[in-house]
């Protein structure tokens, strides 16, 4: 198993100019691992991958490995809707030192299941034995892979050894955690549902809000492990504003801007992502100090 618990779907930070900011990486690197969270989950939606450049990925795999120094795992988003292009991501991320890999269902292209299964298979045929997370979420690729579909890979493909659900159909999720191998791990992939999934089965979740507030997310995953569904449903209900509001807008937008408000990073997002309209805005800084007066 690559991780169990929280991993968080890190933020690219960006300067003032649009550059990657490297300092605030390293900063937002020691404040989630510091946060307890146990892995590091690198350009993937939430890190803005479709407007990262080819060398600026490079950049930030060798620096995130380099600077976590194998505290925790660091999994790198290769997926893409180019098959070929996720290849060459991903052998550049295994070359890099990457603990395993998060590869997106093919996106517009709306691939039939074999087409899933097949890019999938051409993909680990060339990573040798890093394990892949596969990734489903619908809402960002316009299709969804199904849990007959997700089961095939998982058991057709031996280094596929995990997925990333972000579908939103416990329904689903639940068939997959029924029949899956033995050592196929499900992670949550919203954060909202991370409760009852992990308390179904699932190893944990790559979280969004985590970039934020990583100790009570990790906090919160690590009490359904337990077995303490009282505590973590307290925990839940305190949290759920504020996962709810991280959508309120395209993500990161609202993550950046909850950052922003704690002095993480700066919210500047990449184009065509804006900064979060005021109203918005308002009501996330709002539920943020609610939760403060809670603590």
């Amino acid at each position: 198993m690559i991780f169990r618990g929280t991993g968080t779907a890190l933020v690219t930070p960006f300067t003032a100019d649009n550059r990657i900011d490297l300092p605030a990486l390293r900063k937002l690197i020691d404040f989630q691992i510091e946060g307890g969270v146990e892995a590091l989950v690198i350009l993937g939606t939430t890190g803005e991958n479709p407007t990262v450049t080819a060398e600026e990925r490079k950049m930030i795999v060798e620096e995130t490995i380099r600077w976590n120094n194998k505290r925790i795992p660091v999994i790198v988003g290769t997926g893409t809707n180019d098959t070929m292009d996720c290849i060459r991501y991903s052998r550049e991320a295994v070359q890099s030192g990457a603990d395993a890999l998060l590869i997106v269902g093919p996106y517009y292209n709306k691939p039939t299941a074999k087409g899933y299964i097949e890019h999938f298979k051409a993909v680990a045929d060339v990573t040798a034995d890093c394990p892949i997370i596969a990734y489903n979420v619908p809402g960002r690729t316009g299709s969804n892979i199904t849990a007959q579909t997700m089961l095939q890979i998982a058991e057709e493909i031996p280094s596929v050894v995990a997925v990333k659900e972000a579908c939103g159909d416990l329904g689903q999720i639940s068939e997959i955690l029924q029949h899956r191998p033995a050592d196929f791990a499900v992670y949550s992939g919203d954060d909202e549902l991370t409760l009852p999934i992990v308390a179904l089965g699932g190893e944990g979740s790559i979280s969004v809000l985590s970039n934020a507030l990583p100790k009570q997310v990790s906090d919160l995953t690590r009490l359904v492990l337990a077995g303490d569904i009282l505590g973590a449903r307290q925990l839940h209900f305190e949290l759920i504003d504020l996962m709810r509001l991280c959508f309120i807008e395209s993500n990161p937008t609202p993550i950046k801007t909850l950052m922003a408000e704690i002095g993480v990073i700066t919210e500047r997002v990449r184009l065509p992502l804006v900064s979060m309209d005021l109203s918005n805005k308002a009501k996330l800084v709002e539920a943020y100090q609610s939760l403060q007066a809670l603590v």
